[in-house]
């Protein structure tokens, strides 16, 4: 009984100083969390391409069909790997998942970072505490992330075992929200 109680008590502590620390950042005058300007008139994709950080997701998107759809008005939650993620790959892999005639699998891979509905950290954190400590969430490729906890942080697994650590949650936009993360979800099988 103690194992489970230890777990969930972090998770609703957790749960509780990230509900209280959103309703503060709503109400303050404060624009700026971790250079991410909140903006929710701009779209997914203008504020990835506003981004410094997410030049490699961006060019990516651009070589596929999805770069449109962040731009549409439904609501979609999208964990962008940084470029610092996109340095874990080796420079061929990134070479080939660019290349036009791989647009196939770089949509299918891009896909599964993109989930079609808003997911606050809050959400995802409530959604785990739900589940003893595991949330599953499926993306628009149809495959399931499974978010669970490390510490405080929220961590992503994909079904090939990679995982990421969400960096910075929660810079909504006019058609979702985007959660920076560590690592790129690449399947094993890929290029």
């Amino acid at each position: 009984m103690n194992n489970w109680i230890s777990p969930v008590s972090l998770y609703m502590l957790f749960f509780v100083l990230i509900s209280n620390a959103q309703d503060v950042l709503t109400t303050s005058q404060l624009p700026i969390i971790s250079n991410y300007v909140l903006d929710s008139d701009k779209s997914i994709l203008s504020k990835t391409k506003s981004s410094l950080k997410h030049s490699t997701l961006l060019s990516a998107l651009n070589a596929s069909d999805l770069a449109d759809l962040l731009n549409y008005s439904g609501q979609f939650t999208v964990f962008a790997p940084s470029n610092l993620a996109f340095k874990k790959l080796s420079k061929l892999t990134i070479e080939k998942l660019l290349d036009p005639k791989n647009k196939k699998e770089l949509n299918a891979f891009l896909s599964g970072h993109i989930i079609a509905r808003k997911l606050s950290a809050s959400y995802i954190l409530q959604s785990m505490c739900r589940g003893s400590g595991k949330a599953s969430f499926t993306t628009i490729q149809g495959e399931k992330l499974i978010a669970t906890m490390e510490g405080i942080d929220i961590i992503l697994t994909d079904k090939y075992g990679n995982q990421a650590r969400i960096m910075t949650a929660d810079t909504n936009q006019s058609n979702g929200v985007i959660h920076e993360i560590d690592t790129v979800f690449l399947p094993v099988t890929s290029l």
